[in-house]
């Protein structure tokens, strides 16, 4: 469903950042979001939601939705559209709700 612009389409102009998706390598591109890289590989939904376990998946983009929810490295409840995608970032899909912590 969502796909690069034709002139970003090649990392090699951008180039290329290898992090862990759900246990699984995975590559992004330099400058992606967390969000930005799970939809360009496919990757539709972020989270499923803690009553009903519907999947949600980026919608806004700029932080207001909070429906792109996942967990980077070891913290809960990110919003993958504001953090910026690091080398070898380890981002997990969320599913139902997360304990703050106490």
């Amino acid at each position: 469903m969502y796909r690069r612009l034709p002139e970003q389409a090649g990392m090699q102009a951008r180039g290329e950042v290898p992090f862990v998706l759900n246990g699984q390598p995975a590559v992004g591109a330099e400058g992606d979001t967390v969000a930005a890289a799970l939809l360009a590989l496919g990757q539709d939904a972020c989270r499923d939601t803690a009553v009903s376990g519907v999947p949600r998946g980026p919608y806004c983009m700029m932080g207001v939705c909070f429906d792109c929810l996942v967990t980077v490295d070891g913290v809960g409840n990110r919003q993958g559209c504001l953090v910026r995608l690091r080398p070898g970032m380890q981002v997990e899909t969320q599913h139902g709700r997360r304990d703050i912590g106490r």
